[in-house]
């Protein structure tokens, strides 16, 4: 069957997140080049759905992008500007004074809208935004909604909302905050190695200083 192609292939229906056709403010890619060395020096935001079976929940993140901590979140069955502000508030609450920190998205316009900038500067976040249609320039954060869509979505035969909204968190903060191992931060998940900066070292591995 391998041979002759006849093996069941799933085809996933793609939706779309991103509407950067809009009339807000594009800012620049501000991390090409930047040696990102500590907490809170730059996050990195996305938006991806998740399939039930009588539609689509959509989930907002904010990562820290020195450790790859999710450290905001938010579900909706709306892909709007009210779930990225959530998630930004939720990131804001838990990590306090981050003046300076930058904030990097596509250009999507739940980062391009008003309410969201205005929560940016409120907060004295510093904008970045990818190129337009290049996955490349928000990697961590693609590479981030693989990981959760092929360790826990894909798993998972979701029916109802509240499935979502029991899995999703859990996953998110005992799994892959507190367990997952990442070869980016040494083998370590993102909890280990932000407490490893906190002590004052980094873990030694390629890429990395081993002295902060």
């Amino acid at each position: 069957m391998r041979e002759e192609s006849l093996q069941c292939q799933v085809k996933r229906r793609w939706v779309k997140t991103t509407d950067s056709d809009h009339g807000y403010r594009v800012y620049p890619n501000r991390l090409k080049g930047l040696e990102v060395n500590r907490p809170n020096q730059v996050w990195v935001a996305d938006i991806t759905y998740i399939r039930i079976v009588v539609g689509f929940l959509y989930l907002a993140v904010v990562l820290d992008l020195y450790s790859r901590k999710v450290i905001g979140w938010a579900l909706s069955d709306k892909i709007d500007a009210e779930l990225s502000v959530e998630a930004l508030r939720m990131a804001l609450e838990q990590r306090g004074e981050v003046k300076g920190c930058i904030h990097h998205s596509d250009r999507g316009v739940q980062y391009a809208c008003q309410d969201y900038v205005d929560e940016l500067w409120g907060a004295g976040l510093e904008i970045s935004m990818a190129r337009k249609g290049n996955p490349y320039d928000n990697a961590a954060a693609e590479s981030f909604m693989k990981t959760l869509k092929c360790e826990e979505v894909y798993l998972w035969d979701y029916q109802t909302v509240e499935d979502v909204k029991k899995r999703i968190p859990y996953f998110l903060e005992e799994v892959y905050n507190q367990k997952r191992l990442h070869s980016a931060l040494g083998y370590c998940p993102p909890n280990e190695y932000e407490r490893a900066w906190q002590r004052g070292y980094s873990v030694i591995h390629p890429g990395r200083d081993r002295r902060l």
